[in-house]
């Protein structure tokens, strides 16, 4: 069968069993979306019990070794240079996604100057939503935060949970950048990195297709106080560590600082909420603010101090 300009290869990365009923969920999602995609590839981050495990138990889709260095973005890159379609769309192995989330988020590629696509994530809690959790800060649990795009629109990038990108230009920056992202509990921004060098190479645009929507697993025990400063921490350090490896010149962090210049009003708000009534929580929302900002802020001035005594040069795969 001949290729399309929208044909498209499913990836899935996954590295434990302890997911496995996840996985399986994500993969029935993957094989029933409405716009039927070329292929599903799994992709076992050197764990070869799993690798077999998987070929074993679940027919219909290709499953290969992660063949790069241990971590999240050799996984991805795996299955992204393996496959031979235009499109090339990526899910977290702890998401659902509806039927129409592959064909929404292709859309878009119709405007040839479109080199990712990324959608609409909700928080799905094991438990209760944390009464602290301020919605600006979803992201550290990998949802989608207030303030971002109501509708289709462009941004400047997205996140690999939903992600879609036209493969020529994936392939042309080589990929995620191996050696920089998630691998056990450090957590680096490895998708807005990928982001901001397809831009730049194609001269093009990402977009935020909110109707795209998956829903992200919650475990509990990132539902706690400790674990969320954690994460803001990371965060503050990842970024940090991301503007060190940009050679181009550009305002890697102008999003971050725009960012930071609407929290004051979001905690100010959740405060004038709770003195008028509208409930305690709002009190601890906009603690929840103060929290996270100062996390990350102690997290970049740590990198920025770690990177001055060590530099490292971190390469694209290819």
């Amino acid at each position: 069968m001949e290729s399309t300009p929208l044909d498209t290869t499913i990836v899935i990365p996954t590295h434990t069993e302890e997911r496995w009923s996840s996985l399986v969920r994500t993969i029935a999602c993957a094989t029933s979306q409405a716009n039927e995609p070329a292929e599903v590839v799994v992709v076992v981050d050197h764990n070869p019990d799993l690798f077999r495990r998987i070929q074993r138990d679940l027919p219909g889709v290709t499953v290969l070794e992660n063949a790069y260095a241990k971590g999240v973005s050799g996984n991805r890159n795996t299955g992204a240079f393996h496959a031979k379609t235009a499109l090339v769309a990526f899910m977290d192995d702890d998401i659902t996604a509806g039927p129409e989330w592959l064909g929404r988020l292709i859309e878009p590629f119709a405007d040839p100057r479109v080199v990712g696509t990324g959608g609409g994530i909700t928080p799905a809690w094991e438990g209760k939503e944390p009464r602290w959790m301020p919605a600006e800060f979803l992201w550290a649990v990998g949802g989608s935060y207030a303030g971002m795009p109501t509708e289709t629109s462009p941004i400047r990038n997205v996140w690999s949970a939903s992600m879609v990108v036209r493969r020529e230009v994936f392939d042309a920056v080589g990929g995620f950048r191996v050696g920089f992202g998630k691998l056990g509990d450090r957590n680096r921004p490895e998708d807005t990195e990928l982001c901001l060098r397809m831009s730049a190479h194609a001269g093009g645009q990402w977009m935020y297709v909110p109707g795209a929507m998956i829903r992200h697993e919650v475990p509990a025990n990132r539902s706690t106080f400790p674990w969320f400063v954690k994460r803001c921490y990371a965060e503050g350090r990842g970024k940090v560590q991301m503007a060190g490896l940009d050679d181009g010149g550009s305002d890697t962090l102008g999003a971050e600082r725009s960012y930071l210049w609407s929290l004051p009003k979001a905690a100010l708000r959740n405060l004038g909420a709770g003195l008028t009534g509208k409930g305690a929580d709002n009190f601890l929302r906009a603690g929840g603010i103060v929290a996270g900002v100062a996390a990350a802020g102690w997290g970049g001035v740590v990198e920025t101090v770690a990177a001055k005594r060590a530099p490292k040069v971190l390469e694209p795969a290819r």
